[in-house]
């Protein structure tokens, strides 16, 4: 589902951001990736999308060979991944049917389409009643669940959240976590970024540490370190 092979990125001549790293992510499966600001996560994020290069090695995602794929062919890539951010990245001048409904009309969904799936999404994640609503009239945690309900509008097999409860208080950030969850036990494959040591210590799921660009431990049902 997700592979990299001894993966690294450089910027400049000092020392890389990610370096030689070698990840396989199967099907399915709920993945932290945990670290000091800087070690690298967010780097590794870029490259699975692939926004970034890398230096040396090699990254598959869904089966696709990042490295020789053409620009054109990107945006077929992404429609099989799902992003959530930190900073929510919803559209401020349309309200919440509007925003989840881009992600489908991006794809060129029929219109029949939308009007079926964005009220069932919407649903699944608690805001059926504010599809009218616009971002600045929701709470941090409200406007998270939209920016989740635009990134599985397409069921995508992979969803990748940086920090998604990083802007959140802790009972909204639980929330989003168990939405995460029962997304997962769907069949989503999810990998998280993420520095809340308490919901990692908690949940115990797969955990890959990085420091300084390099895998430091890659724990099966671990917490933070």
């Amino acid at each position: 589902m997700i592979i990299l092979e001894n993966v690294s990125k450089s910027y400049s001549a000092g020392a890389p951001a990610v370096n030689n790293v070698s990840i396989h992510i199967k099907k399915g499966e709920f993945v932290f990736i945990v670290g000091d600001s800087g070690a690298g996560k967010s780097t590794l994020m870029k490259l699975m999308l692939k926004e970034l290069e890398p230096t040396s090695g090699k990254i598959y995602i869904n089966g696709k060979y990042l490295n020789l794929m053409k620009h054109r062919k990107i945006p077929m890539l992404r429609r099989d991944i799902g992003m959530v951010f930190q900073n929510f990245r919803l559209l401020n001048d349309r309200n919440v049917y509007d925003n989840v409904a881009f992600a489908q009309r991006v794809v060129e969904a029929p219109t029949k389409v939308i009007r079926r799936k964005v009220p069932a999404m919407l649903s699944m994640v608690g805001l059926a009643e504010k599809y009218k609503s616009y971002p600045r009239e929701l709470s941090g945690g409200e406007q998270q669940r939209v920016a989740l309900a635009r990134a599985l509008i397409n069921n995508p097999p992979i969803l990748l959240a940086d920090e998604p409860t990083g802007n959140l208080d802790p009972k909204n950030s639980w929330e989003i976590m168990n939405l995460l969850d029962e997304i997962n036990k769907r069949g989503t494959t999810v990998v998280v970024v993420t520095h809340n040591r308490e919901i990692v210590d908690a949940m115990q799921k797969r955990v890959i540490a990085i420091q300084k660009g390099m895998v430091v431990s890659d724990e099966r049902k671990g917490g933070y370190l």
